[in-house]
């Protein structure tokens, strides 16, 4: 018989994360499953590293030797079931990791394996079939090193079926953990779109761990018990509905607001948010207070699903290497810029007698000085800054040379310099990239302690592609809110961040900026102001692309797509924010004009 509400904890928001979660939420959490997420979009270039060095790694470590070392035995007495990502590209060695724990312990586990996402093998027939990287639009790349699909929740649901007691996978979307469970715990089938589009919203939230209960919130000063943060929790019921919040006595905050940022983290168009078993809009969906620390969230619908996985390849791309100096006294940054000078200049002459090309690539930040506000900084006389240079090149024994004139900066020129730390590691430059690829070619399959678990034919089922068009909603400002702006009288002008919440994240090189009005009579005024056009003439020092506008006014709403944002994104950039996580903190200086009776 189906439950008819559950608790899921989300322990883990990338490898990496805090030891404290799993611990605290199997302790604290009264929870039913625990769920893990360790796969950002490069994770598996480096585990597939990890593996050619090692056959018997290639998978989040920290999975086994700390998340479930200090909670094994708990989970086991609490009938918790667990499912985790953590097995990257190499799932079967996780779980004997994961076994051998166990019976040092003495504890009977039952452990399943999802596998099939490594679609490396079919890159040679895919080239010749002309399949293109859909970001880019070009040619698949050449030297690629990961090609893995995102698989979705119906294996986990198979694995947990069987009887699974912990569920590892390689590379799935990071909401299949929680979905898989759901659909377990409900009974939800593969044709329920608009469950499995709140199931889906649900693992979004959990899928960043702190981040849904206040972690980069906006508001930071407001969020209590940084030391102490909750981990998040879902509550979900049948219907699909479901409470976001935390374990009590935890720190953190879980408001409209904190959970509202997490769901426009890393996200397209909310009207057609691509997953493996639903097209889902968020446009509708509404946040509630339903208690202290508890946000009910309702109003997620699905569509079929397409006939297509997504794959997230790797690729090497040359090498890298990033140098940072700190240097202190007055005119800090002017000293700092002409000591990147002197070393590119001197390298550069280095390269020429020792017979190699110029740098692929240079990038120069002065952090300190507002380096990623380009021109709307806020000119200082600095004392003390932070020189930050990063380079790139086809040759690793180049970048060595590189690597070997850095500390000399130490005695040769700017006085105050400081902080030198050593000769930069020169790494591989790696590169993402993404393409579609039919369903019926990728065959998703379970052991459950090695034995093969059927796949229900649903899951084999590739449905009917879903009719996926442009972007979705009004992108004209009403006209008397534009008319009034035109009117200074009565309008007070204030940096965007009085009159709206921001969060921002990446996907490859797009940046998306969501942007939540801090009350609804301030949502015209952030449409008419927070346009494409005003926000790429603002963001157009770190902004290449095209900037999209999507809306969601059941959150009151808006997220802006950037592409070409963010230097290549990602391993491949040189920029200190590579991953865009500043990027709504810059547009929140942005100004705007709104009426002073309407300000918070």
């Amino acid at each position: 018989m189906a439950a008819t509400s559950i608790r899921i904890g989300g322990a883990s928001g990338f490898w990496g994360d805090s030891s404290v979660g799993a611990p605290q939420l199997v302790r604290e959490g009264r929870i039913d499953f625990l769920v893990f997420d360790y796969l950002a979009e490069l994770t598996m270039s480096l585990l597939a590293g990890a593996r050619r060095r090692n056959p018997a790694l290639g998978y989040a470590t920290d999975f086994v030797d700390v998340a479930m070392r200090s909670v094994l035995s708990e989970v086991a007495a609490q009938g918790i079931r667990v499912i985790s990502n953590a097995g990257g590209v190499n799932p079967q060695a996780c779980a004997q990791a994961l076994r051998a724990l166990a019976d040092e312990a003495g504890i009977s586990l039952r452990i399943a394996v999802v596998e099939g996402d490594d679609v490396l093998a079919a890159l040679p027939a895919l080239r010749d079939e002309g399949v293109r990287n859909v970001q880019t639009g070009g040619d698949l790349p050449a030297d690629v090193l990961t090609a893995n699909a995102y698989l979705g929740a119906l294996p986990i649901r198979a694995a947990l079926d069987a009887g699974a007691q912990v569920v590892i996978t390689g590379r799935c979307v990071d909401s299949a953990v929680t979905l898989g469970a759901l659909m377990h715990a409900f009974d939800w089938t593969a044709t329920d779109y608009d469950r499995l589009a709140q199931g889906s919203l649900a693992g979004h939230i959990l899928e960043c761990g702190c981040q849904a209960t206040g972690g980069l919130f906006t508001d930071w000063r407001s969020v209590p018990g940084w030391d102490n943060i909750g981990y998040p929790i879902v509550e979900c019921t049948a219907d699909g509905s479901f409470v976001v919040t935390k374990p009590e006595g935890t720190g953190g905050l879980v408001s409209p607001a904190t959970v509202g940022e997490q769901i426009l983290y890393e996200i397209g168009d909310p009207a057609r948010y691509l997953l493996p078993d639903v097209i889902c809009d968020f446009t509708d969906v509404t946040l509630t207070q339903a208690g202290q620390d508890q946000v009910r969230v309702s109003g997620a619908r699905g569509l079929a699903p397409t006939a297509s996985y997504k794959v997230s390849a790797t690729y090497l791309d040359g090498f890298r290497a990033n140098a940072r100096l700190s240097i202190v006294g007055m005119e800090a940054a002017d000293k700092a810029r002409r000591t990147a000078d002197a070393i590119l200049a001197r390298v550069r002459r280095l390269f020429a007698e020792q017979g190699f090309e110029d740098f692929t690539d240079t990038h120069v930040e002065i952090l300190g000085t507002e380096a990623a506000y380009g021109p709307h900084a806020t000119p200082c006389a600095l004392r003390d800054a932070t020189l930050h240079l990063a380079v790139t090149h086809p040759q690793k024994a180049a970048l060595a040379c590189f690597s070997r004139e850095i500390a000399p900066a130490g005695t040769s020129w700017a006085p105050g310099t400081t902080g030198v730390g050593g000769r930069p590691q020169v790494s591989p430059s790696i590169r993402q990239a993404a393409f579609l690829i039919d369903k019926a070619r990728v065959h998703p399959h379970v052991h459950l302690d090695g034995v093969a678990v059927p796949m229900p034919a649903e899951a084999m089922h590739t449905p009917a592609s879903a009719q996926v068009t442009g972007p979705s909603g009004a992108d004209t400002p009403a006209a008397d809110i534009a008319a009034r702006l035109d009117d200074a009288a009565g309008l007070v002008e204030v940096p965007l961040i009085r009159i709206a919440h921001g969060r921002s994240g990446d996907k490859g090189d797009i940046s998306n900026v969501g942007l939540i009005a801090r009350t609804p009579a301030l949502l015209p005024w952030l449409r008419a102001q927070a346009t494409p056009p005003a926000v790429g003439e603002w963001l157009a020092h770190l902004v290449q692309g095209p900037i999209t506008r999507y809306d969601l006014p059941g959150l009151h709403a808006i997220n802006l797509v950037c592409e070409r944002a963010l230097g290549g994104g990602g391993m491949a950039s040189l920029r200190n924010d590579p991953l865009g996580k500043g990027m709504a903190q810059v547009v929140l200086a942005m100004p705007v004009r709104v009426p002073a009776a309407l300000l918070p």
